[in-house]
């Protein structure tokens, strides 16, 4: 690997060997940005893939490691295995970015591809079965994390690095693409595999791990800036600290307490919550105070920066949302009621969803190379209100609907996605100094990562609570209805709801598991035991307490996206902004088909509404705007 640390623009000014040597492509050579291109959406696929496989799986991992999803004592490891792999991402990827910045992206990138495979072959060799199992999958997928976190971290810098600023918007557009294509292909992989083989869901990552780690090393190059300095070890530490007890203050906020329905009455869990905002508090003022901090604050006094981040944060939170509710949906409710038996549903459930990715994956791509020609606001604006609009349309419809019509609202809602989220990546990495790439990447992704670690935790609050309104007396007069004595009845019916919605979401019937104790399984009528324990009597009984929190879900998730719209209409960099960059010349002058940066007149500083809060307002990288206004002419045009 090369330790140049000139920018894309100054490689292929100074470009006499631009061939190949050795087998591998140089650096300079013009095919090596399509080369950088290949690897890093290998890598982004992979690592997302991996967030979600398990989401659709975890009916036939719980079967394959003999432990039963709705005893409350498994209710941790449940969560833990859906949560663990969005925490340890969400609060490594700054670091890894900084580190990326530091020691070279590639280095780091690398070493993820490493680390990520040989957590692969761990996980599909999983020894035990019951907790121990579980704990080795929860622990192992932590580490494949951190693997994860450092290609995240990394690979969109990387790009940034390789290709000149008018073919950024289709590059990152192709690579925002697999990172949420990778979300998406993850549920349908996952029913696929876990239809075969419970371990297939995790070989899966091993030969492409393997052959990636090989690839990338073979093929990538430094080709961007380092930022030499030392490891801000107290940024570092309150960072993670406190955006890690935020996100387990969640994950055991959506755990029944006493006798309540949710946790949040928890002191512990009101403690945690506490002390990650405190310690993520302290972070501002370390950071503030560092003479060589992990992230540069002043970076969200960058308008496009501040507002891209946000807005790409409520995307998160709600198509999260929305991959949580729609297989909840399908696997607890509609798949049952048409015949499907509870262990399929899981390959059923990613059949239809189909629409929604194949609708992201056309529109990802497309979208990335029309915003380098036309302008990244108009398509991050259009695809925002085109998912909100597709939540409105899943909000009044019904429970027991039609195939064409669920595929005709969850199409849009993919096609808006990958609308917004492709030239939501290339204003924000347009945006940075090229020096603050790497950790400006790994910030992105740590609001993608922590977005849908929040959704889950937020969504699933949502439904619990409209459940535990209406759920237990719907339950109660239907196990009476079916001859289930009284008492017995009110016990089952003032069970947590989380319980139920739990067995929703894992495709699992509960009655049966439920009453079997009870042994009144052999003495009711087998009509009625028939009924019970059917496809029909479960579903029936939580579709319209479902509904309630369904209609409340998505109403939170199409407001959220008229945000995001609205800050992504304000986030376009302006000239002053732009022109306050190391690589003014380059954004300004020699690349005028720029329109994602120079939208807006330049009529201020460009200050996001982030950094006035935290009193960076005005200081933006003062020192590269006068420098860039005197030495370069491009930069006053």
């Amino acid at each position: 690997m090369s330790d140049s640390t000139s920018t894309p623009t100054e490689s292929r000014a100074s470009n006499t060997s631009p061939g190949a040597t050795g087998g591998r492509i140089h650096q300079d050579h013009p095919r090596y940005k399509w080369v950088a291109l290949s690897n890093t959406t290998l890598g982004m696929t992979m690592a997302t893939i991996n967030s979600s496989i398990v989401l659709i799986s975890l009916p036939a991992i719980f079967r394959g490691i003999d432990l039963d999803p709705l005893d409350p004592a498994n209710v941790s490891y449940l969560l833990w295995m859906l949560l663990g792999f969005l925490l340890v991402t969400a609060v490594l990827v700054v670091t890894f970015g900084r580190l990326g910045d530091m020691y070279g992206r590639v280095r780091i990138y690398n070493l993820g591809f490493v680390v990520f495979a040989l957590s692969s072959v761990a996980l599909s060799l999983v020894p035990w079965s019951g907790e121990a199992g579980a704990l080795w999958l929860i622990g192992f997928r932590a580490v494949q994390a951190v693997g994860a976190a450092m290609i995240m971290a990394n690979a969109t810098a990387i790009l940034t690095d390789a290709f000149p600023v008018h073919q950024r918007g289709t590059a990152l557009g192709i690579n925002q693409m697999a990172a949420i294509a990778g979300s998406f292909l993850g549920l349908v992989i996952g029913g696929v595999l876990s239809e075969w083989h419970w371990r297939a869901v995790f070989w899966v990552s091993v030969p492409f791990g393997i052959a990636g780690a090989i690839w990338s090393y073979r093929s990538l190059h430094e080709v961007g800036a380092k930022h030499h300095g030392r490891l801000d070890i107290p940024g570092n530490l309150t960072f993670a600290l406190g955006l890690g007890l935020l996100l387990t203050g969640v994950t055991y906020g959506i755990q029944p307490y006493a006798d309540s329905a949710m946790g949040w009455g928890n002191p512990w869990v009101f403690g945690t919550l506490i002390a990650g905002a405190a310690f993520l508090a302290l972070f501002v003022v370390v950071e503030r105070r560092s003479p060589d901090p992990m992230f540069h604050l002043t970076l969200f006094g960058i308008r496009a920066f501040s507002l891209g981040n946000f807005a790409g944060l409520l995307s998160s939170i709600s198509r999260g949302g929305l991959q949580l509710i729609l297989i909840i949906w399908l696997q607890g409710i509609w798949l049952p009621q048409r015949g499907y038996s509870y262990e399929s549903t899981p390959l059923w459930a990613s059949i239809f969803l189909l629409p929604l990715t194949v609708g992201f994956l056309a529109s990802g791509p497309l979208s990335g190379y029309l915003s380098d020609h036309y302008g990244a606001r108009r398509f991050a604006v259009g695809g925002a209100l085109i998912t909100a609009v597709s939540f409105v349309g899943l909000m009044v419809l019904p429970v027991d609907f039609a195939y064409p019509a669920f595929a005709l609202l969850t199409f849009p809602n993919g096609v808006g996605s990958g609308m917004f989220s492709s030239p939501n990546a290339s204003v924000i990495m347009n945006s940075v100094p090229a020096a603050q790439r790497g950790v400006a990447s790994g910030m992105r992704m740590t609001f993608f990562n922590s977005g849908s670690a929040f959704s889950i935790g937020v969504f699933f609050c949502l439904m619990v609570v409209g459940l535990a309104s209406t759920l237990p007396a719907t339950l109660h007069a239907g196990l009476t209805g079916q001859g289930v004595p009284d008492q017995v009845a009110g016990g089952l019916a003032a069970l947590p709801p989380v319980g139920i919605l739990f067995a929703a979401f894992l495709g699992i019937n509960p009655i049966a598991s439920l009453l079997e104790p009870t042994g009144l399984l052999g003495s009711l009528p087998a009509t009625n035991v028939t009924t019970l324990t059917g496809n029909e009597f479960f579903p029936s009984l939580i579709s319209l307490p479902f509904h309630d929190g369904l209609v409340l879900v998505f109403a939170i998730a199409a407001l959220m996206m008229v945000i995001a719209a609205i800050a992504s209409w304000y986030a376009g960099a302006t000239r002053a902004e732009v022109a306050s960059m190391p690589d003014a010349g380059e954004r300004l002058g020699e690349e005028p088909q720029d329109y994602s940066l120079v939208e807006g007149e330049p009529a201020d500083d460009g200050a996001g509404p982030l950094a006035a809060a935290l009193g960076f307002a005005g200081r933006t990288h003062t020192t590269q705007r006068a420098r860039a206004a005197s030495t370069d002419e491009g930069a006053q045009r």
